[in-house]
């Protein structure tokens, strides 16, 4: 079950920034994925921040200042039926003893119920725009809520303001799901080395990062894994996995898992022959330099767009120095973007509930940067991406695409690297390679 005293605590914080009203956070139904068969339930981030109740199709309703229940919470009653096909279901007479809110309903009363409880409300904390039957309901009954003796809620705000600058800097307990989070990464990433091989495939290699994940106890990959042999590593968001690794190519390996559903999220490059050719080498050389340059960075008195603009700077010498950028000084080639043919994203962006976190990098919409703040969690995550056809580029350079990312905490006195355990420099990749018993690929 739930912690219920630190998700209590969470509620309380976010009342107390509320300033009165209401606020009503949903977790979205269960999805169809084809016909009669549905995805795999996970719930909303928000929701389980605040609630740490696992079952969809729930609503959580925050009265502050209630004299009966500042806390409801509506979801799904026991169904005998149902739940020999789909599994238990908490109920509504357990839900409050067992996720420590004050009231429970069921999800069917939820319409009379809000008219109810919402009724005099200033404000209201809704999020529109995610589910539009969901809308429709809150939409259509706030003009109802009102009457000659009591106005309805005036406005419709976004519940983010808030929470998503509490989640933004974790706490113990999420940092420690996330410190093993990184962990079954960084055994997946081993238990994977064997499977990259001349003749394997993209998709073995995906089996063994990702059946890890589940055999560590992890909830599986945060995301769908990208297993980019060759050329396909230029696709940043590749992620068909089904080509065969070539020998002298390299392979590009996008993939983290989630723990108590907090993301990990890492990248490494792997020559599939066990050495790097001189040219991957030397690319790889500038896109390292790059990250450990950006890592630098990330600590408390620089803003969060500190990092991407030294991992710019070092990349942009670094294409030079390879002859892929030339005619004109390096300020010059970053201050036209010519580097955008060869490294055309972020160097990161934040990591906690989800892999592409929330959390504003400029606080309340001015041209500044935020300033990182301990508890921060983001990736670092430079690279550069040589298309096979690229005009007026050595061909020994053709086709290579190399990324590096690790997950990085900043510290009251530097960052904390959680998937530091993953090998990335040359000399330990290609020593990892060479001792993880890689075996000739079936044919």
């Amino acid at each position: 079950m739930p912690d219920t005293t630190l998700h209590a605590m969470r509620r309380k914080r976010f009342m107390d920034q509320m300033e009165g009203g209401a606020a009503l956070i949903p977790t979205h139904p269960e999805r169809i994925r084809s016909r009669d068969t549905d995805h795999r339930f996970r719930p909303d981030s928000d929701f389980y921040y605040l609630t740490g109740f696992k079952e969809p199709g729930a609503m959580l309703l925050l009265l502050p200042g209630h004299p009966e229940h500042e806390v409801v919470l509506f979801l799904r009653p026991r169904d005998p039926l149902a739940e020999v096909w789909h599994g238990r279901r908490l109920g509504v007479e357990r839900a409050p003893a067992a996720l420590g809110v004050d009231a429970a309903f069921s999800i069917d009363e939820l319409e009379p119920m809000l008219r109810k409880l919402l009724a005099g409300s200033e404000k209201l904390f809704y999020q529109l725009g995610d589910d539009r039957d969901r809308d429709d309901l809150v939409l259509r009954l706030l003009p109802r809520l009102g009457n000659r003796h009591v106005q309805p809620p005036s406005s419709v705000l976004s519940p983010g303001t808030i929470l998503h600058e509490m989640r933004l800097c974790k706490d113990a307990q999420e940092l420690d799901l996330m410190r093993k989070a990184a962990a079954i990464t960084a055994q997946g990433y081993e238990r994977a080395l064997p499977a990259i091989r001349p003749g394997g495939w993209e998709y073995e290699v995906q089996a063994a990062l990702e059946s890890a994940y589940r055999w560590l106890g992890g909830d599986g990959p945060a995301y769908n894994s990208i297993v980019a042999g060759g050329d396909n590593a230029t696709i940043l968001h590749y992620n068909e996995n089904d080509m065969v690794l070539n020998a002298g190519e390299l392979l590009l390996i996008d993939s983290g898992a989630e723990y108590g559903y907090y993301a990990c999220d890492v990248t490494r490059t792997y020559p599939i022959s066990g050495r790097f050719s001189d040219a991957q080498r030397a690319v790889y050389e500038v896109v390292l330099k790059a990250q450990l340059a950006a890592i630098a960075e990330v600590r408390l008195g620089n803003h969060v767009k500190s990092y991407h603009l030294k991992a710019v700077e070092v990349l942009t010498q670094g294409l030079v120095d390879l002859g892929l950028l030339k005619g004109a000084s390096v300020e010059a080639l970053i201050a036209d973007e010519s580097y955008r043919k060869f490294y055309m994203h972020g160097t990161g962006h934040y990591l906690g509930l989800d892999t592409h976190d929330v959390g504003r990098y400029k606080p309340d919409n001015n041209a500044d940067w935020r300033p990182m703040a301990a508890g921060m969690v983001v990736t670092v995550e430079p690279g550069l991406y040589i298309a096979i056809d690229a005009e007026g580029v050595d061909p020994a350079f053709r086709g290579i695409g190399i990324r590096i990312e690790d997950d990085i905490l900043v510290t009251p006195t530097g960052n904390e690297n959680f998937t530091q355990a993953i090998a990335k420099s040359v000399t330990d990749v290609e020593a990892a390679l060479a001792h993880a018993g890689r075996t000739p690929a079936l044919q």
